[in-house]
């Protein structure tokens, strides 16, 4: 019987595939473990940021790390979903349909712009997305094992693009925003690139498939408090309450911010959860899921500003040792 797999142990292979991503993405550590974090709490991630900042870059370190099935498809308005989900060839020999899976078929999916292609190409990714299977011609597939999809979108160039809806944007556990590169950063880019004849960096897996289900499975054994659970709670419920809020995060944002701040943990070595994962998963998780009044996105305000006022505004809980050091001074 194999032993279970321990946060040390996720903390270790975090490490090698961050490490061997940074092969090729340059400075960008917070925004590549970031990716990392929300893969291993068997969440969906959209990475929107300006051109050329390595969104596709991203996804395509992580698959070759990581050893997974990996596909592209690059979203534009003439896709239909069945390029997506793929659909029933006719065979001339047998004379009979057969059915051909699309790139959904692969362990990790990358979806470039995918705000680029219409309403109803995007709407193919829902059901695989949420329920891990398609359903295609009455008929429902299963999804491999794991499945993430890793998406990208530009904030720019909104002419001929279909915003995502909320109901999509919902899906995405965490969304991650790469910025520009320090000016060190971008020189040591160009270092690199003298020191090798190959355009491409080639990546060597450092782990498989079957690895990372594995770490999956530990990040469920992360402990979470009652009191960072109500912490959660608490903050999901002040962007609800917010003035400046139309629409609040729903349940699904405390069950992404939960399962994000536990796989941050592992990540980080414990196996439990602190009120400092959850505040630095709260920007990621919560605020693409808000959608703010009129007034307020006129001004430029972001939903990271109304997670950060969230943050302020609700108490933060004590620790378990801090709580267990108050409950000692009570009782003497």
């Amino acid at each position: 019987m194999n032993e279970p797999v321990l946060p040390a142990d996720v903390s270790a292979f975090g490490d090698r595939v961050i490490s061997e991503v940074e092969r090729a993405v340059v400075g960008k550590r917070d925004a590549v473990e970031l990716v990392l974090i929300g893969m291993l709490a068997k969440g969906h991630v959209l990475v929107e940021d300006f051109p050329g900042l390595a969104k596709t870059l991203i996804a395509r370190s992580f698959a070759q790390a990581i050893d997974l099935n990996f596909a592209r498809i690059q979203f534009t308005p003439d896709l239909v979903p069945s390029d997506v989900t793929g659909g029933s060839i006719y065979n001339p020999k047998s004379g009979e349909l057969t059915f051909r899976p699309g790139p959904v078929f692969a362990n990790l999916v990358l979806g470039d712009e995918i705000n680029r292609a219409p309403p109803k190409t995007q709407s193919a990714l829902l059901e695989a997305m949420s329920e891990q299977q398609v359903t295609i011609e009455g008929v429902t597939r299963e999804l491999p094992a794991p499945f993430v999809v890793l998406a990208t979108q530009n904030p720019i160039e909104f002419e001929g693009t279909y915003p995502l809806p909320e109901a999509q944007l919902d899906r995405f556990l965490i969304r991650v925003s790469v910025g520009y590169p320090s000016s060190v950063d971008e020189a040591e880019m160009l270092e690199r690139r003298l020191a090798r004849s190959n355009p491409v960096v080639e990546l060597h897996a450092v782990a498989d498939r079957v690895t990372f289900l594995a770490m999956q499975e530990a990040v469920e054994r992360v402990h979470a408090a009652p009191d960072l659970v109500r912490y959660i709670v608490s903050l999901v419920a002040a962007t609800r309450e917010h003035s400046g809020v139309q629409v609040g995060a729903s349940p699904r944002g405390s069950l992404a911010l939960l399962a994000a701040s536990r796989a941050r943990a592992a990540v980080r070595g414990r196996d439990f959860v602190t009120p400092e994962d959850v505040k630095a998963l709260a920007g990621p998780c919560l605020d693409h899921r808000l959608a703010l009044r009129a007034e307020l996105w006129v001004r430029g305000t972001k939903g990271s500003d109304i997670v950060a006022e969230c943050l302020t505004s609700v108490p933060t809980p004590p620790t378990e040792a801090e709580q267990t050091a108050i409950e000692q001074l009570q009782a003497r």
